[in-house]
C-alpha cells in the first residue's frame, strides 16, 4: 500500500518508486533539473539550520557516541549506509541550510538516534510515510534500521527534496524510499505508519495528517514539548475520535496518536 498524491495545488512525486535515473549528486529526476556536480556548491541557502530540532530530546550537552560504533549499534549490516548519510548531514547538509553547523558535534546522539528509536514501533513490513522530512529525520534513519519497511519521505520544498532525492540514490535505497515533492494534507492513500519530527505543533500536525492513519498511527517526535502540545491538542483529538500518550524511549520521546476504535499493542 503507498503513499500517492491526489490532485496537487504544488508537486509531484519525485521517483513514483521507480529507480532513479543517476546515482550520486550530479543529476536528479526532480523537476527535470540538474544538481551541481560538486554538492557544496553555493546554494540559495537560508540561514544555517532553518528546520529546529524540536523533535529531539536534550542530549546534546553529553558527548557524541563514536560514528563507526553508533552505526553498527543502529542499523547492523547497514553501518555503512548510516555513515554515509551522516557524513551527507555534516557536508552537503550544512551548506544548504538542512541541519545547523552546531548539530555536527552531537549528530549522532541528538539526531540520528533519536530518529532510529522509533525502529520498534513500526510493524514488520508497513508503508511508513514521513511528513515534512527536510533532511530525511526521522525517515531515512528508520529505513536504515529497518530494511524490509517502505518509506515515503514526503517534503514541499524544492531545496530539501533535492537532496532527499539525491541521498537515496547515493546509498542505493530504492525503491524502498521514495520522495514525493508536496504536502501532507495533499496526499490520500493511507499508510500504517505516519512519522514526524520538527514539523509542527502536535494539533496542527494531527489535522494535517489524520486523513493518511485512518487504521494506523503517528509517531511524532516531540523532546521536551511533548506533554505540553499533548494537553493543548486534547480537545482537537477528542472531537476527531483519536487517543494518544506519551512513550519515552531510548533518547527519543515520542507522542503516539491513533485512531480510538483500534486497539494498538502497548508498548512495554
Amino acid at each position: 500500500m503507498g503513499v500517492g498524491p491526489r490532485r496537487r495545488r504544488t508537486g509531484r512525486p519525485l521517483s513514483g518508486g521507480a529507480a532513479v535515473s543517476a546515482p550520486g549528486w550530479g543529476r536528479s529526476v526532480v523537476e527535470n533539473r540538474s544538481i551541481r556536480a560538486d554538492p557544496l556548491s553555493p546554494e540559495p541557502t537560508p540561514p544555517p539550520g532553518d528546520r529546529p530540532a524540536d523533535g529531539a530530546d536534550d542530549v546534546g550537552r553529553e558527548p557524541d557516541e563514536p560514528a563507526e560504533r553508533a552505526s553498527r549499534r543502529l542499523f547492523g549490516e547497514r553501518a555503512e549506509l548510516g555513515l554515509a548519510y551522516a557524513r551527507r548531514l555534516a557536508t552537503t547538509g550544512v551548506e544548504w541550510g538542512l541541519i545547523g553547523p552546531q548539530e555536527v558535534d552531537r549528530l549522532w546522539r541528538r539526531h540520528l538516534a533519536n530518529s532510529a528509536a522509533l525502529a520498534p514501533l513500526v510493524p514488520d513490513g508497513a508503508v511508513v510515510c514521513d511528513i515534512g522530512s527536510g533532511a530525511g529525520l526521522p525517515g531515512l534513519p528508520l529505513a536504515l534500521a529497518r530494511p524490509e519497511v517502505t518509506v515515503r519521505l514526503v517534503e514541499p520544498l524544492l531545496r530539501r527534496s533535492r537532496f532527499l532525492e539525491a541521498v537515496v540514490a547515493e546509498l542505493g535505497l530504492a525503491p524502498q524510499v521514495t520522495v514525493w515533492r508536496g504536502r501532507a494534507e495533499d496526499l490520500d492513500s493511507a499508510a500504517e505508519v505516519v512519522t514526524a519530527r520538527a514539523v509542527a505543533p502536535l494539533g496542527r500536525l494531527v489535522g494535517w495528517t489524520k486523513h493518511l492513519f485512518p487504521h494506523g498511527q503517528l509517531l511524532a517526535l516531540k523532546g521536551e514539548r511533548a506533554a505540553a502540545e499533548l494537553a493543548a491538542a486534547r480537545p482537537q483529538l477528542d472531537r476527531w475520535g483519536l487517543r494518544a500518550e506519551i512513550l519515552t524511549l531510548d533518547q527519543a520521546t515520542v507522542v503516539r496518536v491513533w485512531p480510538a476504535r483500534l486497539a494498538l499493542a502497548v508498548v512495554p
